[in-house]
């Protein structure tokens, strides 16, 4: 099973498919019975991927597969090896995301460049014989704290996986929307195999997917190349005031859709307002906290219910 780009799609055997997915972040330290419980039931419903991460901490759990200076780490560098053999036999495309950490969540890499540059050519050998997954080599790159990776950065970690696994697609994702001016620097500078905008978290966001998708689609075009939209982490409730309710999800999903993007995610973590962060979803899935689906709310639950149907009524 193998996972691809051509043009502005995500192929999967070289058909082109749309990617509809869920953060599922402490994977790594989640039993294993509820990560198949898990897993089985999004593929029942009609998921096809997964967003996991290599370098994830939160809540006094470390469950990174790299050490600080991006050695290998056991025993979480072999529990994603075995998420991969798990999704790859699900039919789950997986989405590997790396971070220096913002000191909240995140296991924290070494700030500088070298340590991340370890991190990547470890993933990159340890994981190069399961050719349905990519890296989000930096998660939300942009922001000016220790996560920051310049594009010059990028474009070293992007080198580093090709060393290793020429064929490995490889993205960085972005907070806020993008620029024409960084649209070009992430596909000309940094060679990325797709975009990854973090969009605005606002009550309006979900009625503006379809233009600002047509828009991106569009500089791509025109000063690069054409490349998917990868919506990998959209609003969620527990984030900040506005909590989105079932239908703003679908909305974002369906303008998704309608603008032409390649892939969304129903993005899921913990109540940032509350002392101890409960309910922390896909945050925290240690046996103490519950699996994913223990852990949404009735909303959360009426989009993983119904994300597909939106799927199939824009496809037909």
């Amino acid at each position: 099973m193998k996972l691809g780009v051509r043009d502005e799609r995500f192929t999967i055997d070289g058909a082109p498919t749309f990617l509809l997915g869920a953060s599922y972040y402490g994977a790594l330290g989640a039993p294993d019975e509820f990560v198949e419980w898990d897993l089985h039931e999004l593929v029942e419903l009609g998921f096809n991927w997964v967003r996991i991460w290599a370098t994830w901490g939160a809540f006094g759990q470390n469950v990174s597969a790299v050490r600080s200076d991006g050695a290998p780490r056991e025993p979480y560098i072999s529990h994603i090896k075995r998420l991969c053999e798990l999704t790859e036999e699900l039919g789950l495309m997986l989405d590997v995301t790396l971070s220096r950490g913002n000191g909240t969540v995140g296991a924290n890499l070494e700030p500088e460049l070298p340590a991340h540059l370890r991190a990547v050519a470890t993933l990159a050998r340890e994981l190069r014989p399961f050719r349905h997954l990519y890296f989000d080599l930096s998660n939300e790159h942009n922001v000016s704290d220790r996560r920051h990776s310049t594009i010059a950065d990028l474009a070293a970690l992007r080198e580093a996986v090709k060393e290793i696994d020429p064929g490995r697609l490889a993205t960085a994702s972005f907070v806020g929307d993008i620029g024409a001016e960084e649209i070009a620097e992430h596909l000309e500078v940094a060679g990325l195999d797709f975009l990854a905008p973090h969009r605005p978290r606002e009550a309006d966001s979900p009625g503006q997917t379809a233009q600002v998708t047509r828009r991106y689609l569009a500089l791509a075009g025109e000063f690069c190349r054409l490349v998917p939209v990868h919506y990998q982490e959209p609003f969620r409730r527990g984030f900040g005031g506005w909590q989105p309710l079932a239908a703003d999800f679908l909305t974002d999903l369906g303008e998704a859709l309608e603008g032409g993007a390649a892939g969304w995610c129903f993005h899921n973590g913990d109540e940032r307002a509350r002392a101890d962060g409960r309910p922390r979803r896909s945050f925290d899935l240690r046996a103490s906290e519950g699996r994913l689906f223990d852990q949404l709310d009735i909303e959360e639950m009426a989009v993983v219910e119904q994300a597909a149907a939106v799927l199939q009524s824009h496809q037909q």
